[in-house]
């Protein structure tokens, strides 16, 4: 398995996420009925592909200050953002602080400072009273302060965006454990995906899907499921809807799928006629998780679970009636590290007994 770091850029400043290795899985291929490759973005180095959207974010708000300006990165997350963020600013040599709320977990806490992060702070009942602290109390009173938004900027969208382009030519070279070798060379071939899959939270992972396929140099006509668990389901309440919806509580064990409210973007790109929206349950997201690291030997979180249960559960054929034997689909790993095997059986005696 072949995993490279993009080169620097021309701007000078390296980019703060890898290249992901693109397999295909021969059970999960069987059990589609079509040919189904795995995007490894639980191998960024943050553990997820937050990797690539907030490490652009941070990157870019790098390279609009003048060189050598000191950066404090602020965000409001105890789970794979935060840990994304922390990552993206050590590598460019710049600080983090977290504030998160203090019904985090004692193992992200420690995984963040493990990383790099200055200072990890606990506030609030809830991601809204943590969040709400971080601006109204932190950030005013550091003038070198930069707020780093989870899911809903541009930026964001911009980096998870570039994962489309690495599955293009990786499907073009025929070569489906590693690189696509960025740059690609003059002339390199690209094959489009027929189908995407991705979990959805509050849709940043999901608008830049959808950005990457519309910037696509490839004609294509790829469809995008986008799955979530019951109890987490505000995009597809938001698609049904045709406006924003805000979830009264988050009630799924998929807490990394946990936003209230998706972003105005996901919803506009949500109503496109190329989306899919499914629910799974959390046993199904869990089960999932068990089976996969069963069979292809990777640990991903229940938020992860819920695209490979759109596999394992034979949802696939009824969301996309026209795949055949050729077919390829793309299921994102988007991964996570909030996870252990002893966390991930919990996960299953709660998902069981509910």
């Amino acid at each position: 398995m072949t995993i490279n770091t993009p080169p620097v850029s021309d701007d000078g400043l390296p980019h703060a996420w890898i290249e992901t290795p693109l397999m295909e899985s021969a059970s999960l291929s069987k059990l589609a009925g079509c040919r189904v490759f795995l995007k490894l973005e639980n191998l960024q180095p943050s553990g997820s592909f937050k990797s690539r959207g907030i490490g652009n974010f941070v990157r870019s708000s790098i390279l609009s200050r003048s060189p050598g300006t000191p950066i404090t990165f602020y965000i409001s997350s105890g789970g794979n953002a935060g840990l994304a963020c922390v990552a993206a600013a050590v590598k460019f040599g710049h600080r983090a602080i977290i504030v998160v709320p203090l019904s985090t977990k004692p193992l992200m806490i420690s995984k963040l400072l493990t990383a790099g992060a200055v200072d990890v702070i606990q506030h609030g009942a809830s991601w809204k009273e943590a969040d709400t602290y971080l601006r109204e109390e932190m950030l005013p009173k550091d003038v070198n302060g930069v707020y780093v938004p989870p899911f809903d900027h541009p930026d964001v969208w911009t980096g998870a965006a570039t994962m489309v382009d690495e599955i293009e030519l990786q499907l073009g070279k025929g070569s489906h454990m590693g690189s696509a070798r960025r740059p690609p060379e003059e002339g390199a071939r690209r094959v489009a995906p027929d189908a995407i899959v991705c979990s959805v939270g509050g849709g940043g992972l999901f608008c830049g899907i959808m950005q990457g396929l519309k910037q696509s140099q490839v004609p294509q006509d790829a469809k995008v499921v986008a799955a979530e668990t019951i109890g987490a389901e505000s995009f597809h309440a938001a698609v049904q809807a045709k406006q924003l919806v805000t979830l009264p509580a988050i009630t799924s064990i998929a807490t990394s799928l946990g936003a209230r409210q998706v972003c105005q973007q996901a919803l506009d790109y949500g109503l496109s006629d190329n989306v899919r929206t499914v629910l799974v349950t959390d046993d199904e997201a869990v089960q999932a998780c068990w089976r996969f690291a069963d069979e292809e030997r990777l640990i991903v979180e229940p938020a992860c679970g819920a695209t490979l249960a759109v596999v394992y559960e034979d949802k696939l054929a009824q969301l996309l009636p026209g795949l055949n034997k050729e077919s390829k689909v793309v299921l994102i790993v988007c991964g996570g590290s909030n996870i252990t095997i002893d966390m991930l059986a919990e996960h299953k005696r709660v998902a069981e007994k509910t």
